[in-house]
C-alpha cells in the first residue's frame, strides 16, 4: 500500500483528504506544520506528498525545497492562492502539480493517481543497473559514475531513470513531457532539450561506446546502450 503524506494545518481539510485517500487504497499520514513534515518525511518512505503552502512557521515553499534537496518524491501543492505566478513558482521549484482551494477531494485523488503513474517504477529485486562505469540505483534514486555519485536535480534524475527503464527505446519530446513533467506542464518542450543537455554534461566521463543519450532528429531521444 502506498503511503501519502498530507501536510495541512486545517484539520477539517486534512481529515477529508485522508478519508478519500484511504477509500482509494492509500495509507495517508497527516502532519500540520513544515518542520514536523520534514522529520516525518525523513523517517518514512512516502510515495507522494500533498503540501499546503500556508503553514505555521516554515511555509510550503521552504518544505518543498527541502524535500527536493533530498528526494524526487512527487509533491502536489495545495493553496488558496490562484495566481498564475504562484503556480509557476511552485512548478519551477520542483512541484509536480498545483491545486487551488477549494477543491473537490475526488479530483485530488485523481491527481494523486496521475502523479504516481508518472513516477518511475522501482523494483526491489533488480534495483541496480550497470551500463559500463555508470550505475543507476532505482531503489535509492541515485546515479554513480566511476563510483562517484552524480549530482542531478530531481527533473534530470527522473528523466534519466525513465529513459533507463527502456534502454534503446526512442521517446518523443511529447512522451517525455507526459511521463516526466506531467500532463499539467504548460511550458515549452525546450525544457526536455535543456534537461538532456545538462544530463550529457553530468555524464561527460561516461564512455560513448558504453552508452549515451542520443538525439534522433525529428523524432526524440533514447538512452542508447552499447552491446
Amino acid at each position: 500500500m502506498q503511503s501519502i503524506l498530507i501536510v495541512e494545518d486545517e484539520d477539517a481539510i486534512a481529515r477529508v483528504l485522508a478519508a478519500y485517500l484511504r477509500r482509494a487504497g492509500y495509507r495517508p499520514q497527516i502532519v500540520s506544520d513544515g518542520s514536523e513534515a520534514l522529520s516525518v518525511f525523513a523517517a518514512w518512505d512516502f510515495s507522494l506528498v500533498l503540501l499546503d503552502v500556508m503553514l505555521p512557521g516554515m511555509d510550503g515553499w521552504e518544505v518543498l525545497r527541502a524535500i527536493r534537496d533530498r528526494s524526487p518524491c512527487p509533491v502536489i501543492m495545495l493553496t488558496a492562492k490562484g495566481d498564475l505566478q504562484d503556480r509557476l513558482a511552485g512548478l519551477n521549484d520542483g512541484a509536480d502539480d498545483y491545486m487551488t482551494k477549494p477543491f473537490v477531494p475526488d479530483e485530488v485523488v485523481a491527481r494523486v493517481r496521475a502523479a504516481l503513474r508518472r513516477r518511475p517504477h522501482w523494483t526491489d529485486g533488480e534495483s541496480k543497473r550497470h551500463f559500463g562505469n555508470l550505475m543507476l540505483d532505482f531503489a535509492s534514486k541515485s546515479v554513480f559514475l566511476n563510483a562517484a555519485e552524480v549530482s542531478l536535480n530531481p527533473r534530470e534524475l527522473a528523466l534519466l531513470l525513465f529513459l533507463a527503464e527502456s534502454p534503446n527505446r526512442i521517446f518523443t519530446r511529447e512522451q517525455l513531457i507526459e511521463h516526466v513533467w506531467g500532463n499539467d506542464y504548460d511550458g515549452s518542450e525546450r525544457a526536455v532539450d535543456l534537461a538532456v543537455k545538462r544530463l550529457r554534461q553530468a555524464l561527460a566521463n561516461w564512455p560513448a561506446e558504453a552508452g549515451e543519450i542520443r538525439t534522433l532528429r525529428g523524432t526524440g531521444y533514447q538512452l542508447w546502450i552499447g552491446e
